[in-house]
């Protein structure tokens, strides 16, 4: 095993004392419209790549819809690790100054990191989507086939008296209602999943809308999972940091102790 694999086994995370903060800031509402901002870019985007990429083949409709899925999500996971380190490195200066006996301000403090802080920017800015999800959730049925649909082979019996009163509904379409917008927005919104369904199997479509809310919330989960990840990036920042003043030191000492072998006199040598 060589010298430089040895240090890299024995390497020890080095981390920093940090004051915690509190779940929710002066910053809350703001991050969570930067949030519910990054979450409608990364629907438009997967709702262009999924709408351009249509398979008959199912193998392929689930490869290109989970791989949508996890992109999405670890943009998210990516944002909320970077909120979340920048946190931890706001609560190590506080420590750093109460250490020094330094003063600062209650609002300082509660901007520090806070393990629920995440969850909750994700939940609040998930809850425009969130409403009309539950709405659905609890209102969705099965959907079959609406009116002004009627196959072109009974168009003659409209004509008939005896059933074409009961027939003439079939032939007028009505309009939308508020639930059909509701689905729509909802659908949008979890295009990917609904692809791997498939339009034509309702029951699934059915039971999709019922789950739409925990699937809405799956983003929120991701944002606040990166979040508290921000404790893992500081103390890996401060382990190489650590590591390259180690190196540095052992550098400036291999010079001292190389300059002060060329500088000790020599001893002249005795002649028998």
């Amino acid at each position: 095993m060589s010298a430089e694999t040895k240090r890299k086994h024995n390497r020890q995370t080095e981390s920093k004392s940090y004051l915690t903060g509190s779940a929710t800031d002066e910053r809350t509402v703001k991050n969570s419209l930067k949030f519910f901002g990054v979450l409608l870019i990364v629907f438009v985007i997967s709702f262009i790549a999924c709408a351009s990429a249509t398979f008959e083949s199912i193998i392929l409709r689930l490869l290109m819809n989970s791989a949508v899925i996890i992109l999405s999500l670890y943009i998210i996971f990516n944002n909320g690790s970077k909120c979340g380190a920048e946190d931890v490195a706001r609560g190590e200066i506080l420590w750093q100054k109460q250490e020094k006996g330094l003063a600062f301000s209650e609002s300082e403090r509660k901007m520090c990191f806070h393990p629920m802080k995440g969850y909750l920017i994700g939940l609040i800015g998930s809850i425009l989507l969130l409403i009309p999800a539950v709405i659905l959730a609890f209102s969705t049925s099965v959907q079959t086939t609406a009116s002004g649909t009627l196959p072109s082979w009974m168009q003659a019996y409209v004509k008939r008296s005896d059933i074409g009163n009961a027939l003439i509904n079939y032939t007028q379409p009505s309009g939308m209602q508020l639930i059909d917008y509701i689905r729509t927005i909802v659908r949008v919104s979890i295009l990917p999943y609904v692809n791997m369904i498939g339009s034509e199997n309702k029951y699934g479509l059915m039971i999709l809308e019922r789950l739409s809310p925990v699937i809405l919330l799956l983003p929120s989960v991701a944002y606040g999972t990166g979040y508290l990840s921000g404790r893992s990036i500081r103390k890996r920042i401060h382990t190489v940091i650590s590591e390259n003043d180690k190196k540095r030191k052992r550098k400036e000492q291999k010079r001292r102790n190389a300059a002060a072998r060329r500088t000790t006199p020599r001893e002249p040598e005795k002649l028998n």
